[in-house]
């Protein structure tokens, strides 16, 4: 049997009950908006209730959010109306259903941990597209009961979830919202082939 915090329910009644963040992450805003080229299409993977899906939106990007939770699915196009933007939403489980087929230019994947999701997204991208992600480490339960241990990562396993991808961004420590957290962004090939490692350090310096 599933965990209760891995269920749809589970989310419907927190995004019901619990106050819903509207605004985007700094990991979006500050560190992957430089790196962004032209607007393409963007996949926002268990992206709740749409903060940064909707912030791409305005950007001119198109955007699907995908999430298990119907509750924040409403929400975020609500909120997406409220914008004046288009966003494509999608209700899945990813444990067990299949990713939207792409290809995309961008796949976003925040503050969600599934360990077999990144292999599979990486190939769904198109030639020089972005895996951007941002999650919790076991450092982070020195602070908060939650995400639980299943749902962090170990120290530095961060940059091993982008495979072959080449990483052009990769930090660990705490954020300037408490959190300790890995955040990575990965290149994939332009025309096929090798990779080459990019930029990368971990660090305890908020972000």
């Amino acid at each position: 049997m599933p965990p209760p915090s891995s269920t749809p329910g589970y989310w419907d009644d927190r995004y019901r009950s619990e106050p819903v963040p509207t605004e985007p992450g700094i990991f979006v805003t500050d560190e992957l908006l430089p790196l962004l080229g032209e607007p393409g299409r963007a996949v926002d993977l268990a992206g709740g209730a749409g903060r940064h899906a909707i912030w791409l939106a305005q950007r001119g990007w198109e955007v699907t959010l995908v999430d298990s939770s119907r509750v924040a699915l409403d929400l975020a196009s609500r909120r997406a109306s409220a914008a004046g933007v288009d966003l494509g939403v999608v209700l899945a489980d990813l444990t067990s259903d299949a990713l939207p087929p792409g290809p995309w230019d961008l796949i976003l994947i925040t503050h969600y941990l599934q360990r077999d999701l990144f292999a599979k997204a990486a190939r769904l991208l198109v030639p020089g597209g972005l895996l951007a992600f941002s999650i919790a480490t076991v450092r982070n339960l020195d602070r908060h009961e939650r995400p639980p241990r299943r749902a962090v990562l170990a120290e530095h396993e961060a940059p091993t979830l982008a495979g072959d991808l080449e990483i052009v961004f990769y930090e660990e420590g705490w954020s300037r919202a408490g959190r300790h957290e890995a955040r990575v962004i990965a290149r994939a090939p332009a025309t096929g082939g090798g990779t080459e490692r990019g930029r990368s350090r971990a660090s305890a310096d908020a972000r």
